[in-house]
């Protein structure tokens, strides 16, 4: 059911601070900031030749990330985002088998542009998972 791993998100403190790190120490090329209000992040994505990784820094007040943030303040690994090619199937069968799927349940359109699902941690060996069609 899944594809290929889209990318791994890092929740920042300061987005500027970290892109600065990928884009001078690593020599990474990095995005511009882009705001997402409907997640309360804004992003910044770095390209590697065989995925991405994505920085994520709270947006606005009720921003998930500042909780994690809160328990984790010097940042770290959010979650990790897996490409499908059919959420709503993907969806279904998840949920068929058990799995919870956050925020109700219905896909919103991530910084991609594409509809997007993030699965319960407890349900995935404790790590928050993202599922992108593609």
């Amino acid at each position: 059911m899944i594809g290929r791993l889209n990318h791994v998100a890092i929740a920042v403190r300061d987005l500027a601070a970290a892109a600065r790190i990928y884009r001078e120490t690593l020599g990474a090329t990095v995005s511009e900031p882009s705001p997402q209000p409907e997640h309360g992040v804004t992003v910044v994505f770095i390209t590697l030749p065989n995925t991405k990784i994505e920085l994520l820094e709270p947006l606005g007040e009720g921003s998930p990330i500042a909780g994690f943030l809160d328990r984790n303040p010097d940042g770290g690994i959010h979650h990790v985002c897996y490409e499908v090619e059919d959420i709503l199937a993907a969806r279904d069968r998840l949920i068929a088998a058990g799995a919870r799927v956050l925020g109700g349940g219905e896909p919103k359109i991530g910084a991609h542009g594409k509809p997007v699902l993030f699965l319960h941690p407890k349900d995935f060996c404790g790590t928050l998972v993202e599922l992108e069609q593609v």
